[in-house]
């Protein structure tokens, strides 16, 4: 069997686009043969979606799974929202949703064995391959708790338990599971709208917090008032902070008038026993991916100039 050197590995990546590993893997199928290992990657669909990896892909679907005590939200991306309504993707998603309820990180959810064989990494890779779109699996989130229930919502559903925004609410307590459920539903679908940073007011990022009373204080010294008043009014704008980024001091968007802590409180009342709002996760399709923007004038153009 012929050597399998990293210059080998190499040439072989560059002449296919694939990865690593599967160059490598390649090459000890075929011998160190350049060509057949081409060939190789090829009829395995991972030549062709390699390169389609290096398109960004923003759109997609946010998929969300709950069961009793556990609950999970993947992302899935592709490159266009014409894929997101493909049966094939959105069954990826679903299925990727559940197998996530069992696994911590998004590197054991891509290892998992999907249910139609392979690993879960292997399947997005042939749907690459089938449809003709880069895609993947680029994050996921798990909630449990001991007693009580994990609630989940999605907004803007494209399918049951798919869309562009999932939320988990997490809720500890012994009381009702069927009114424990509506509870935490109805406070994920206010985290969808009102978007909060932190549970509660001890889990605030600390340096966000610097961050924002330094530019509070310097506002308020602008007024030209006492350092003693400064102080107070710089209190007062970080009370002002915890309501619009901590979930449990926000005004509840149902009602518009309570604050999230209060809201729990009086359904323990109505439960019959105490409930904790112990964890929320909310995952919004594409956040923080920096998309290509096209002028398609200008693109066709370009083309007809070629």
């Amino acid at each position: 069997m012929a050597e399998i050197t990293a210059a080998l590995v190499k040439e072989l990546r560059e002449t296919s686009g694939a990865g690593m590993m599967d160059c490598k893997k390649a090459l000890a199928e075929n011998n160190g043969n350049i060509e057949q290992a081409v060939d190789w990657l090829r009829k395995k669909g991972l030549a062709a979606a390699a390169k389609k990896a290096g398109r960004v892909a923003a759109e997609g679907l946010v998929g969300a799974a709950a069961e009793g005590k556990v609950g999970a939200l993947v992302e899935v991306n592709s490159e266009t929202d014409f894929v997101a309504r493909n049966e094939q993707f959105q069954g990826l998603v679903s299925a990727v949703s559940r197998l996530a309820l069992n696994h911590d990180t998004v590197e054991a959810l891509a290892n998992a064995k999907h249910p139609e064989g392979g690993t879960v990494a292997e399947k997005v890779t042939n749907l690459v391959a089938t449809i003709g779109e880069n895609m993947n699996l680029r994050r996921s989130k798990r909630l449990s708790v001991e007693n009580g229930v994990v609630a989940s919502y999605v907004h803007n559903a494209a399918a049951p338990g798919m869309g562009k925004i999932g939320v988990l609410v997490a809720l500890e307590s012994t009381g009702d599971v069927a009114k424990l459920q509506a509870l935490g539903k109805q406070i994920a679908m206010h985290v969808a709208a009102a978007n909060p940073q932190s549970l509660d007011i001890s889990s605030v990022d600390p340096a966000a917090l610097e961050r924002e009373r330094a530019v509070l204080t310097e506002q308020a010294r602008a007024s030209g008032k006492p350092e003693e008043i400064i102080g107070k009014m710089v209190e007062g704008r970080v009370r002002k902070f915890y309501e619009e980024v901590v979930l449990l001091e926000q005004v509840y968007v149902i009602d518009g008038e309570s604050r999230v802590k209060q809201v729990v409180e009086k359904a323990a009342k109505e439960i019959g026993a105490p409930v904790k709002l112990v964890g929320f996760a909310r995952m919004a399709l594409g956040e923080g991916i920096e998309k290509e923007e096209k002028d398609f004038a200008s693109e066709v153009a370009a083309q007809l100039r070629a």
